[in-house]
């Protein structure tokens, strides 16, 4: 089951993509850079074939829709604005009967995972694939990096070795900040894949490391529910 939602967030009207069923647990899903486009969907459809609900925030509702890329689009975003979303998006599944809610993120929204991991507490898990830019403010704010004494729950990071953001020496460092801070995580990295390789609609995608990264982010999920 999918479905679009519309919900205020500070007197804009906030679309969000919703799968699963009223009741299971929840997942907040942080979009790619280019939004919820079909990649995305499908991604949050596979949330919903392991028996969880999930809803898909569309960071972008409060610019304006004249054409601009996912990219451009995404260097107006504020962290501050992002999290009142993701906020949103969490009272949402309450509302939907979510007794325990988890966030993952792909591309941006990996970023945006890690910096939720370390604002909202009641996030039982976190799942950041190939989030870039963690080293990074967006706007007037600490960056995530910066808040990883603050995160409150386990995080799952997946990687692609051939990505240059994050790099290698990027992931390197996140690791070692979490070490650091005596934070639960776990890092995969896939020697084939680059960036976006969970992608099924772009030549970035890579199959087998794909489906593997899938069900480990299940596992997790399973586990911290």
């Amino acid at each position: 089951m999918s479905e679009w939602l519309t919900t205020d967030v500070s007197g804009n009207a906030m679309q969000c993509f919703a799968t699963g069923e009223h009741g299971q647990n929840g997942v907040i899903i942080a979009m790619h850079a280019p939004g919820i486009d079909e990649s995305m969907q499908e991604l949050a459809g596979w949330t919903a074939d392991a028996g969880l609900q999930s809803i898909t925030p569309d960071l972008y509702h409060r610019q304006p829709d004249d054409g601009s890329t996912g990219l451009e689009k995404m260097a107006n975003l504020q962290d501050d604005e992002v999290l009142t979303d993701l906020r949103s998006a969490r009272m949402l599944l309450e509302a939907r009967g979510a007794q325990q809610i988890a966030v993952i993120g792909f591309c941006m929204g990996g970023r945006i995972a890690y910096l939720q991991a370390a604002s909202d507490h009641s996030m039982k898990c976190a799942v950041v694939f190939y989030g870039g830019n963690i080293m990074k403010p967006w706007g007037d704010n600490p960056t995530p990096f910066s808040r990883t004494s603050e995160i409150g729950c386990p995080i799952l990071g997946l990687f692609g070795g051939e990505d240059t953001n994050p790099s290698p020496e990027d992931v390197a460092s996140i690791d070692a900040e979490l070490v650091k801070h005596d934070k639960v995580h776990e890092f995969h990295s896939y020697s084939d894949a680059g960036h976006a390789f969970m992608n099924s609609m772009r030549p970035s995608y890579r199959e087998e490391s794909g489906r593997d990264a899938w069900s480990k982010c299940v596992a997790w999920l399973n586990k911290h529910f």
